[in-house]
């Protein structure tokens, strides 16, 4: 089995030609012997949903402050509307897909983050047994970032953390797709290979900042664990897509060690 992580991020939601693309790509991979398992989050439709509800929403440090008053609302958009949207465009696609939660079958296991965050979560690799399972089976699991402590509370997860977890779990490479065609450098040009070194350089500059420096750190974290290279690219760019299905770097590669 050669299972794929990838990530995707909660603006493809609003991209109809973005959506058919990354299918398109899975279908592609699949039909190469991969077996794609898809994460996704969904900043802008939980930001619309809490607003529907009338709450507001702000951000520390690139993670989503949640309070407990609005994990519902926040579970509803993610494990409900992102999950069954893109288990819909899976099937309009001719792919099988099985929408998931990080909690379902013991795939990962789940504390708070920080307090000060509120109902977000962490989460590490339990039992891969149910991926596995449906990878086996030729079927596509759409993994929403909801977790599930050991007391039964909800948990906002970070979807590139998210991932990493994943990808740790089943020993998979990683893809994390975004708007973005990769990291940026300060002039917003494209940064082709990332070491640690050179990450923690720009973030202490300020150039790797917020989202993407939770994104860069969950990179590195996962490029250790699995003892390989993470890509981090985008949806929006066809070539992008057309060179991840002939197995050539795309994006960024970010890499564990000192040389990338």
């Amino acid at each position: 089995m050669k299972p794929m992580i990838i990530k995707v991020g909660g603006a493809l939601l609003d991209c109809e030609v973005g959506i058919e693309r990354l299918f398109g790509t899975l279908a592609a991979l699949n039909s190469q012997g991969w077996q794609p398992l898809l994460v996704h989050g969904g900043g802008t439709l939980v930001d619309s949903h809490l607003q529907a509800h009338g709450f507001s929403s702000s951000k520390h440090q690139g993670l989503r402050v949640t309070p407990a008053e609005q994990i519902p609302v926040v579970a509803a958009a993610l494990a409900g509307g992102a999950n069954s949207a893109l288990v819909a465009a899976a099937i309009a696609a001719g792919l099988t897909p099985v929408g998931l939660s990080l909690a379902d079958g013991g795939m990962t296991t789940a504390t708070v983050l920080d307090p000060q965050l509120g109902m977000v979560g962490q989460v590490q690799p339990q039992d891969a047994s149910l991926p596995t399972l449906l990878l086996q089976q030729g079927m596509l699991p759409i993994v929403s970032s909801i977790a599930v402590d050991s007391n039964g509370q909800r948990l906002n997860v970070n979807a590139d953390q998210a991932a990493t977890a994943l990808c740790q779990l089943l020993q998979a490479p990683l893809v994390l797709l975004s708007d973005v065609s990769g990291v940026l450098d300060g002039k917003g040009k494209l940064i082709p290979q990332l070491t640690p070194q050179l990450a923690a350089t720009l973030t202490a500059q300020g150039v790797i900042e917020g989202g993407m420096k939770v994104k860069v750190e969950s990179a590195l974290a996962a490029a250790k664990a699995i003892n390989n290279q993470v890509l981090v690219a985008s949806w929006r760019y066809p070539e992008q897509l057309a060179a991840l299905i002939q197995g050539e770097p795309v994006g960024t590669v970010i890499s564990a060690s000192a040389q990338a």
